[in-house]
């Protein structure tokens, strides 16, 4: 299972500098879900050759006299929930204060490990101040610094101790994982249930009815895989923001133990930026992609329909319009089995090796009809072509001057090799090397 680590604390200790300095350790920060539920930060960091998924629960509590009020103690709780551990910050400078008892009441319930962060510890003063903190009942305080990085090496050793040995055994081990991802309500335990044609999932009206991801084989037509469905709220909230923020969380995590994730939208609502963020995250792990626009039984239809709601998505989605949109109803199950088809072909597509020889006399022509352009007055020569054999599909162009390639003509090669060899929902690397 993919390890999710979750910050939290009171405000103004330092959450988001530490967050930074986590995901600096990979030199990778993955997009910011910018705009849902008031700018949670995701981001991926590995140490020790263990990867984990960190969540900078930053924007939880507004500065007011009602800290804890109910829905904060909501919002915790549901970061708390996802998590594998918890990274409890506090801060050195200021002491002890009442708002981190309260926090620690709250996560000392979870059945979670919790790490005392105490951050500002720039000094070695301030390093023995920290012992203050032990009068919060938890067994291990880390002193750091998250603005110089002190103290980190040490967090992060035993951080890693708390997550899973790589390789553990796994009873689905090379059985294809298809994560059915998606906002609350668009129809993804309607969906497993259409295609199982039994009631796996409890489905209601109310979004998040699914408690937790739902694991199930799928053995007909001659097709093996495991479904995930991630439709997973704990429980029915006033607050919109939980709803949002915990399918996210879901999402993420089935995101990344999932070869292909498909994802739902409703069709009486679009795609909206929710959707897209999911999509990005899925796209920067290098998973396959299928998007299902669901309850097209709900939409007045004319001849131009189709192609007036597929262009709006793809203009979304832009550049990223190699993602297959299908249309469905998981209540009438209208083109559901073709839908499977198209997960298994992006399934494939993953795998797909197109030989040297080949590459080079479909690619060649194309590069000479239309050359890099020249910088610096410098003629910039591709000489061959080739497929790594690396998990995700990459292509190595192999040329005088690879410094010299810019972006635009990066994409034109993808297309290239898109229009030529297929390669449908699956993010394709291109990478320049020296000949």
């Amino acid at each position: 299972m993919g390890n999710i680590v979750a910050i939290v604390g009171r405000p103004n200790v330092g959450k988001s500098t530490f967050f930074n300095r986590l995901v600096g350790f990979k030199k990778a920060i993955i997009d910011d879900f910018s705009g849902i539920t008031r700018d949670r930060h995701y981001g991926q960091s590995e140490w020790n050759g263990k990867h984990f998924t960190v969540i900078d629960t930053g924007g939880y509590i507004d500065e007011d006299e009602d800290v804890f009020n109910a829905s904060v103690r909501e919002q915790i709780k549901i970061a708390v929930d996802e998590c594998d551990v918890i990274l409890f910050l506090v801060d050195v400078a200021t002491g002890l204060t009442e708002f981190d008892k309260d926090f620690a009441n709250i996560i000392r319930r979870e059945n979670k490990p919790v790490l005392v962060v105490a951050n500002k510890a720039d000094n070695l003063q301030r390093e023995h101040a920290t012992s203050e903190f032990y009068s919060l009942g938890f067994d291990k305080i880390f002193p750091i610094s998250s603005q110089s990085g002190y103290g980190s090496g040490d967090l992060l050793d035993e951080l890693v101790t708390h997550f899973d040995e790589e390789g553990t055994e796994d009873p689905y081990e090379g059985v294809p994982r298809i994560a059915i991802i998606g906002r609350p309500n668009v129809g993804k335990s309607s969906f497993v249930n259409a295609l199982l044609g039994k009631e796996r999932s409890i489905v209601t009206d109310v979004a998040g009815t699914t408690r937790d991801s739902i694991n199930t084989r799928y053995q007909m037509y001659g097709k093996d895989f495991l479904l995930v469905d991630t439709a997973g709220i704990r429980r029915k909230s006033k607050i919109k923001d939980d709803i949002e923020f915990y399918s996210i969380l879901r999402s993420l995590k089935a995101l990344e133990n999932a070869n292909v994730c498909v994802l739902l939208i409703d069709a009486t609502r679009g795609m909206e930026s929710q959707d897209i963020n999911i999509l990005r995250q899925a796209q920067q792990n290098k998973k396959g992609m299928v998007i299902l626009v669901n309850k097209w039984d709900l939409i007045e239809k004319d001849t131009m329909s189709t192609k007036r709601f597929e262009d709006t998505i793809k203009e979304k989605l832009a550049p990223n319009t190699h993602i297959p949109i299908l249309f469905i109803s998981a209540l009438t199950k209208q083109r559901i089995f073709k839908a499977v088809d198209k997960v298994m072909e992006v399934y494939e597509n993953m795998t797909k090796k197109v030989s040297t020889s080949k590459l080079n006399d479909v690619l060649l022509p194309e590069i000479d009809r239309h050359p890099p352009p020249a910088l610096k007055g410098k003629h910039i020569k591709i000489k061959y072509v080739t497929q790594l054999p690396t998990n995700s599909i990459t292509f190595a162009f192999f040329c005088n001057l690879p410094q010299y390639i810019k972006e635009p003509y990066m994409r034109y090669l993808e297309n290239k090799v898109r229009e030529h060899f297929g390669f449908q929902g699956v993010p394709i690397n291109i990478v320049f090397r020296k000949k």
